[in-house]
């Protein structure tokens, strides 16, 4: 059903809203009556909450953010560094383009001008944001009285000199969580300086760090704050992120302590105009696999409206999901607007990372200038980096959770006179269900982070690190709840416990002699052994992907695309560790078919409901890549390709349901059709998962059968794609009903006859997508939540 606000009144300019014209603009019309707007809602300005300069900042601090064009500060940032001033951790959780980094700005500089001795750490998730920031306070600190704080970098990038004078003389160090994993804590001792007379850590973006990714994070951090408090230091957490469920949750799961939330936002805020698109269908002759429709893609779509909105003179960012995405975008709106004015497609250019610092720099001043009128861009200008002064953003594919379409969405509206903001569905479940549900996106909660450190498969490795950066004492094994795991990896030799050796009498575990942990350690969450991606002409590595997910993306005649060019995988070779690619452009991409088993290891909880039984387990994967598809830009298929490629096997956490041979037979789902049915369900089911929990699609994956050799029942998995689990199968079992209401929803408003992407089809499906019943699904989920009944999550997790 569509839902839209009254259109305004025939006639009366003075009713229509900037946003609300914008929009009439890209539909070529008034706002009701096309059938790719969904919904609009016109969000209302907010006005700046000011307050004084808390007493405690030094006058010095005052003048150079005053200078730097901050007048007063907003409510949040006095009321969160008051909080750091006072020795509270604390997370300010508010909007985008609010000034959370004067938050910190304010206790950091201040405390540094005080003691010439002490330090600071900042930690950014990406070099680009980390780089913007020192930027910025580079900018604070050019001038005496706080020339002498000398912030600098240390990241990857950094020359092994500038390392050398930044571990020697720099009090404000900034850098990532990979560094400090793998350069500051490993060789702390040459980081005593440091670590000596710690004062704040800054956490930036702190939302960011979710799933195995956050899970080694927030291991890294308490690492951190192990070594801190072993040179005496005992530092102040300031954390930043975006508006959140439960922010101080979040940030205590994180940095292990707890930690004081700041989340009213006092910045000002500019009129919005929310509307949500659905591209059409393509016509006829155009099909996807096993013949299913095809929408136009939302790239295609975000093309054409941000080609409107500049020939409009309209300042426009659009959000996509790939790099590859961000160059194609940029590319097509330059040819769409070459027929409208030959000195407009100059106006506008791409942005991602992997473009060069001083790159990045000259596209955001253009684009804050207005010489630039459009960018299309990753999430790379989600995260931090100052744009201002926006007309739209235009987000081309929901990007996974709410905290980052409203982050998106945030950097639009700064204007009196308002702004738009235009989310374009991918032909995708869940994008499916959100611009036909809106109150699923715009009148949902933010999300709470998943972070699970108690992850053996994240913790054990964490705790050699510890354990050789200064030897675990048997309170903190007891700490870690990791007795049992660290015995394990002593069975394994990897680790061994001496009594007597501490200076109280106690035990310590000590690494073996030989043991490099650090270096087994991918914070990002990668899985097995690095894979060095090589062109086999020039012999230059382009990159490196997880063994893990190397044979479904690397295998060969994969199309592999680095920095906007495009390659072709010649061999794959997971002993040796290397993948040989040739620069090549075929035409088409390529997506991987692959066979899985299940079988559950141990059952953790389990619940009944009449005839469905609902579990979480422990299980094992078993994954095997047999072929691959390769497609057109337009969606559709040119062949099967089969392939050759060794088993791998995953010790993983699953959400399941059974239900009986009865119920099936009271949906009206016979035999013939039973597999068909759960099939689709499964896939559903795997495009909705993130609406409940903070994932992707990509990192879940699912098992669908008629009958499991575990359950002896018709069954359907969902899993996550990491080891010892990532937290997104539990959320999926606390959250079920809502889960399945929404997965039972996504089908039956989507307007295809049999299925398509937009409902039931998986574009990793290993089975083909075949069989897949959309109608057969739609009974067996009523007949599921039936028997479920009222409540079933709603006691567990609101």
């Amino acid at each position: 059903m569509i839902d839209r606000d009254p259109a305004p009144r025939s006639g009366d300019a003075s009713d229509i809203s900037y946003g609300r014209s914008l929009l009439n603009r890209v539909l070529n019309g008034p706002v009701s009556g096309d059938p790719r707007l969904t919904h609009v809602r016109e969000l209302p300005p907010r006005a700046a909450q000011v307050t004084k300069w808390p007493e405690w900042i030094s006058p010095d601090v005052i003048t150079a953010v005053q200078a730097a064009g901050v007048t007063e500060p907003w409510s949040h940032q006095s009321r969160a560094a008051d909080l750091a001033a006072a020795g509270r951790h604390v997370v300010v959780s508010t909007g985008t383009a609010s000034g959370k980094s004067l938050a910190y700005q304010l206790p950091v500089l201040t405390a540094l001008q005080e003691d010439p001795r002490a330090t600071a750490l900042y930690l950014a998730p990406t070099k680009a944001l980390g780089a913007d920031q020192l930027r910025m306070v580079n900018e604070l600190t050019s001038e005496d009285p706080l020339r002498s704080i000398h912030p600098a970098p240390y990241d990857g990038d950094t020359p092994a000199e500038i390392r050398q004078w930044v571990r020697a003389h720099a009090r404000w160090v900034f850098t990532n969580p990979d560094m400090l994993h793998v350069g500051m804590l490993r060789s702390h001792q040459r980081w005593a300086r440091l670590f000596r007379q710690l004062r704040y850590i800054v956490v930036d973006e702190c939302h960011i760090y979710r799933g195995v990714f956050g899970s080694h994070v927030a291991l890294v951090l308490r690492r951190l704050r192990r070594l801190a408090e072993r040179y005496g230091a005992d530092p102040v957490f300031v954390l930043c992120s975006a508006t959140a469920a439960d922010p101080a949750a979040t940030a205590e799961k994180l940095i292990g302590a707890p930690c004081v939330a700041v989340t009213e936002d006092g910045s000002p805020q500019g009129a919005r105009t929310v509307a949500l698109w659905e591209p059409p269908l393509v016509g006829s002759g155009v099909t996807g696999e096993n013949g299913a429709a095809l929408r136009r893609s939302a790239g295609a779509e975000a093309a054409t409206v941000m080609a409107d909105l500049v020939a409009e003179g309209a300042r426009t960012l659009t959000f996509v999901r790939s790099r590859r995405g961000a160059e194609l975008i940029a590319m097509d709106t330059r040819r769409l607007l070459a027929d409208v004015d030959a000195g407009l497609p100059r106006r506008v250019a791409a942005y991602r990372a992997g473009y060069l610092a001083e790159d990045r720099r000259a596209l955001e001043a253009a684009l804050s200038e207005g010489t630039l009128l459009g960018a299309a861009t990753t999430n790379a200008l989600e995260l931090g980096v100052d744009i201002a002064g926006l007309d739209a953003v235009v987000v081309a594919g929901y990007p996974g959770t709410v905290a980052s379409f409203w982050q998106q969405a945030g950097r639009a509206g700064r204007r009196t006179q308002g702004s738009l903001v235009l989310l374009i569905a991918r032909d995708d479940p869940l994008d499916t269900y959100l611009v036909h549900h809106p109150e699923a996106l715009l009148g949902r909660p933010l999300e709470a982070t998943i972070t699970d450190p108690h992850n053996p498969y994240v913790l054990g490795p964490h705790l050699l690190c510890a354990a050789l950066e200064q030897p675990l004492s048997d309170a903190e094994v007891h700490a870690f709840e990791a007795w049992e795991l660290l015995s394990d990896l002593a069975e394994q030799g990897l680790i061994r416990r001496r009594a007597g050796v501490a200076r109280d009498g106690s035990a310590r575990w000590f690494v073996t002699a030989d043991a490099h942990p650090h270096d087994a350690v991918d914070v990002r969450g990668g899985i097995g052994t690095a894979i060095a991606v090589v062109d086999v002409e020039s012999g230059r590595m382009l990159g490196t992907t997880d063994a893990g997910r190397a044979p479904a993306t690397l295998h060969p005649g994969a199309v592999h695309l680095h920095q906007g060019e495009s390659y072709v995988v010649d061999e794959l070779d997971l002993d040796e560790g290397v993948a040989l690619v040739r620069a090549d452009t075929p035409g088409w991409s390529t997506s991987a078919r692959a066979v899985t088993t299940l079988e559950i290891e141990a059952v953790t909880e389990e619940r009944r409901y009449g005839s469905v039984t609902t579990g979480l387990a422990q299980v094992l994967v078993t994954r095997q890549v047999v072929a691959y598809l390769r497609r057109l830009p337009s969606g559709e298929v040119l062949d099967l390709i089969p392939l050759d490629m060794p088993a791998q096997a995953l010790p993983t956490r699953a959400v399941y349901y059974t239900v009986t041979p009865d119920l099936l037979a009271r949906a009206g789902i016979d035999a013939r059709h039973a597999a068909g049915a759960l099939h689709a369900a499964e896939h559903a089911a795997i495009g909705m998962l993130p609406l409940v929990a903070t994932c992707d699609r990509w990192d879940i994956g699912g098992v669908s059968t008629a009958e499991h050799a575990d359950t002896g029942l018709p069954t359907v998995f969902v899993y996550d794609g990491h080891p010892g689990g990532a937290g997104f199968a539990e959320r999926g079992f606390l959250r079920l009903r809502h889960w399945l209401t929404a997965t039972l929803g996504v089908i039956d408003s989507c307007g295809c006859a049999a299925g398509c992407p937009s409902c039931v089809q998986s574009p990793k499906c290993g089975n083909g997508n075949n069989p897949l019943d959309k109608a057969g699904a739609a009974r067996l989920l009523r007949a599921v939540l039936a028997d479920l009944g009222e409540g079933d999550d709603g006691t567990t997790e609101p």
